[in-house]
């Protein structure tokens, strides 16, 4: 028994290795399980973990709002409603470190956004859906957008309704 537990341990790190240096993109969500999504109608933004490039929080909020959107869901500026939304980002930059060469050689450098979003219950503060995506993003000005764009539509593809039982 204790061979077997030995060779599956060397079995797996060996699958493993090759694959440790490779940096892991995309998106996580977690949704509650006792809520049915199909009956949230209404929701409102709450501030406080918005981007501080007031450029940056408008696309956010746009392709986010555009996501719900198309979800069925309904922006309230204000009042009761069905669940509070709210994101946070994360910028950082990604250095391969696993490329062969010499120490002189140029390390490959990404621009990694992260962005989470969450839904809240009102009055409770329960998380009904987290999501939080890591890319690699393009931080020119004019392509900004189109990341954006990509990281929410990822966050919105596994959305509880969106995804097949």
């Amino acid at each position: 028994m204790k061979r077997l537990v030995i060779l599956i341990g060397l079995v797996l790190a060996a699958v493993a290795l090759p694959h440790a240096g490779q940096l892991k993109y995309g998106a996580t969500v977690t949704a509650d399980k006792g809520t049915d999504f199909t009956k949230l109608k209404t929701y409102v933004w709450q501030s406080g973990w918005d981007a501080s490039d007031k450029k940056v929080h408008a696309q956010i909020v746009s392709s986010i709002d555009k996501e719900l959107k198309a979800l069925g869901l309904e922006l309230k500026p204000s009042g009761p409603s069905d669940v509070i939304v709210k994101y946070a980002t994360l910028r950082r930059i990604d250095v391969e470190a696993n490329v062969k060469g010499d120490a002189t050689s140029e390390r490959k450098q990404l621009d990694v956004g992260t962005l989470v979003f969450v839904m809240l219950q009102p009055g409770t503060g329960k998380e009904l859906f987290r999501a939080r995506v890591e890319k690699p993003i393009e931080i020119e000005p004019e392509q900004l957008p189109a990341s954006i764009a990509s990281a929410v539509a990822d966050i919105f593809a596994k959305y509880p309704t969106r995804v097949k039982k």
